[in-house]
């Protein structure tokens, strides 16, 4: 089982998601430069968080143009898991791997804080071993995380079951106080028709262990060992 994490100029939770797959969850990992053709042998893609060419024009938008994205693209076509976190969803978005596009946050300001998500569908390799009816604490760290969607296309999501994860309160609603861009329908992450791709504004690699403030980042990189394990 091995996995690969992007490294874009500007990515700085690269690290950071190396070290919950490989130290924490014990998996063959290894860093892709952006400017690789190939992916190699992985069983899964992550593209990381952080400020992709200093997010430059809009984010994600020059990471998009950068050779690995082809490969990536090919990966996923073919099947294979791909997970996109925060800058990473923004450059999936504008690789149009997923539907939709980022704005800046409602209120223009960076955002960084420990956000409650409710796993709205579980049919995804990254889903797969979340528990039922269980909030999720893990952080948030963006500035332009504000999710947008036409009508049409959002109640597309909605009927094809692709709104992965919502903000929620403590009792599981999708309040407005318990959104923190503005993202529509309080969305925080979503998947592509094929349920391969998932993008999420939060960070489970920041959540893997007790000393960061939570663990629940954990069931997403289980769910997808598992997927692998049994796709293998």
């Amino acid at each position: 089982m091995k996995f690969g994490v992007l490294v874009f100029p500007g990515s700085n939770c690269d690290h950071d998601a190396y070290h919950a797959l490989k130290h924490i969850h014990g998996t063959e990992t290894r860093f892709i430069w952006h400017k690789e053709s190939s992916l190699g042998d992985v069983d899964a893609v992550i593209v990381p968080g952080g400020f992709s060419y200093g997010d430059y024009l809009r984010s994600g938008a020059i990471a998009r143009f950068s050779p690995v994205m082809n490969a990536v693209a090919d990966f996923a076509a073919k099947g294979g898991p791909v997970l996109g976190i925060c800058n990473g969803f923004q450059i999936l978005l504008e690789a149009r791997l997923l539907p939709g596009t980022m704005m800046a946050n409602e209120h223009l300001r960076f955002t960084c804080k420990q956000v409650l998500l409710k796993t709205e569908s579980h049919q995804t390799p990254f889903t797969s071993k979340v528990p039922e009816n269980t909030l999720l604490e893990i952080p948030v760290a963006h500035g332009e995380g504000n999710y947008y969607a036409e009508k049409e296309l959002l109640k597309e999501l909605e009927d094809q079951d692709q709104i992965i994860f919502r903000y929620v309160n403590a009792q599981g609603d999708t309040v407005p106080e318990a959104n923190p861009n503005g993202s529509v329908s309080n969305i925080a992450g979503i998947c592509n028709k094929a349920r391969n791709v998932v993008g999420m504004m939060p960070h489970p690699e920041r959540a893997v262990e007790k000393s960061l403030g939570s663990e629940d980042g954990r069931y997403l990189f289980e769910s997808v060992i598992n997927h692998i394990t049994y796709s293998l």
